[in-house]
């Protein structure tokens, strides 16, 4: 089995409120991770909340699982840690995704899935035109990626041992992240 993480713990600081219930569509923006993840054919979602925790747990559809963080303002990577410890037993591996990329979708996680079983490296990555996407860790690695620290999530972790990655390619620009109002507005 394959789990599906959604990071959604953060401040939102540069955004200036909490970003995660934004509508954008006709949905909140973390339910575009959750969506895409479910689409993608993960056998269990797990949620990561923090900041403004119960105005993120409304949004949240009835069938994930959430995972709180207490020490969220500690960054990302301490999100990345409960959010591992927290998958099944039986999950082979976890996607990351953050709340603030509703452009990320099912078919680019299908791929992420799919090059992952092909050769069972202990990372996955989207790799798109434009720049690196979302990972996917083998459950062989949750114990090295509970030591990350900061906001670096796994990038240090792929940094650090580029050798464990498989790089999936997916034909487009990368999504944006919504990190500022301003994001919204620009196309």
């Amino acid at each position: 089995m394959i789990s599906g993480v959604v990071l959604a713990a953060g401040t939102s600081s540069r955004f200036g409120s909490t970003k995660q219930i934004l509508i954008l569509g006709s949905k909140p923006l973390v339910v575009h991770a959750i969506d895409a993840l479910r689409d993608a054919g993960v056998g269990e979602l797990l949620v990561v909340v923090g900041h403004d925790r119960e105005a993120v747990e409304a949004v949240l559809p009835p069938d994930v699982r959430i995972v709180w963080n207490a020490s969220y303002r500690d960054g990302q990577a301490t999100s990345l840690a409960a959010a591992l410890h927290d998958v099944a037993d039986e999950s082979e591996a976890a996607i990351v995704l953050q709340a603030d990329q509703p452009g990320v979708t099912a078919h680019d996680l299908r791929a992420l899935i799919v090059g992952f079983l092909a050769d069972r490296a202990q990372i996955a990555r989207l790799r798109y035109l434009d720049g690196p996407g979302p990972a996917l860790l083998s459950r062989e690695i949750y114990a090295e990626a509970g030591h990350l620290q900061g906001d670096a999530g796994a990038r240090l972790l792929i940094a650090s041992h580029p050798e464990w990655v498989h790089e999936v390619l997916v034909e487009r620009p990368a999504p944006r992240d919504i990190d500022t109002p301003e994001d919204l507005r620009t196309p």
